[in-house]
């Protein structure tokens, strides 16, 4: 009996102060160590991670144009690899994680990466500052949506996605850099555009996610025949189309919220958009 007690003893040590478990509990937790992870939806999100590590580089080689183009293709990716999971049924913590911290590389430092080295180095702290600003507001934009509880309407984000805010500066860029043949856009209004886009992703004002639109359902023949005159008018002016689509929807949210509230204060028009009411 007392060897048995030493015998226990030891096995606490060697394991914190907590017995081993049986040959039982010692398979199932071998069984969780080799679950695994699912193949396509996680190389979809490496692949948007990659692209945003690219930006960074192009950005750092002065390559800007191409950069910009990199963040464009990375929201691509990150667009179909959620769909792509649910689709399959593959969707697990670990994917929802890993697409964040993609997206925190991709949409975060690269486009705040990009347009310090192309608009924001010449003003000093306050360059580096709206680059940093935008960077910890779409982190806490992350943050906040992985936590949301369920009471958050399926058809609304709350605050401006991190996706929509790079896509606004980083269309600046292919519309300067493509279309207008400009160096660059005025540097005074990227400075109030990257400090508006990040208080705009940590606001509480509502934006559509367009994920009810089911366009794999069953739908008109005049709906098809606008979708297809809408992708070439893409297609043929990309650098107009992106930067008015990204413009369009980062102001759709503060519109729509200000038209809801038209009969409210302006105290309470404040209060909604920091979060202390809901709108």
């Amino acid at each position: 009996m007392k060897d048995e007690m030493i015998g226990m003893e030891d096995s606490q040590k060697t394991n914190g102060g907590v017995p081993e478990p049986n040959g039982k509990g010692r398979l199932e937790r071998f069984r969780k160590i080799r679950k695994g992870v699912f193949i396509i939806p996680s190389l979809l999100t490496s692949a948007a991670f990659f692209l945003g590590f690219y930006a960074i580089i192009s950005s750092i080689n002065g390559e800007f144009y191409k950069a910009a183009w990199a963040i464009i293709f990375a929201m691509f990716f990150d667009g179909i690899d959620g769909r792509v999971a649910r689709a399959t049924g593959s969707t697990t913590a670990f994917g929802v994680e890993y697409d964040s911290l993609s997206d925190l590389i991709a949409f975060g430092a690269a486009p705040a990466i990009l347009m310090y080295n192309l608009v924001l180095q010449p003003f000093g702290r306050i360059g580096w500052m709206a680059a940093f600003l935008f960077v910890i507001c779409g982190a806490l934009r992350l943050a906040r949506f992985n936590t949301q509880s369920s009471e958050v309407r399926k058809d609304r984000f709350v605050g401006l996605p991190i996706p929509a805010a790079a896509a606004a500066l980083v269309s600046t860029v292919l519309l300067t850099r493509g279309a207008l043949e400009l160096k660059k856009a005025p540097e005074i209004l990227i400075v109030v555009a990257i400090y508006t886009l990040a208080l705009l992703m940590v606001s509480n004002i509502p934006y559509r996610n367009f994920k009810q639109v089911g366009l794999a359902r069953r739908k008109s023949f005049h709906i098809l025949l606008a979708v297809i005159l809408f992708l070439f008018v893409v297609v043929q002016f990309p650098h107009h189309m992106l930067f008015a689509m990204a413009i369009i929807y980062a102001l759709h949210g503060p519109v729509e919220l200000w038209w809801t509230l038209r009969g409210v204060s302006w105290r309470e028009k404040a209060l909604t958009v920091i979060g202390v009411n809901k709108p």
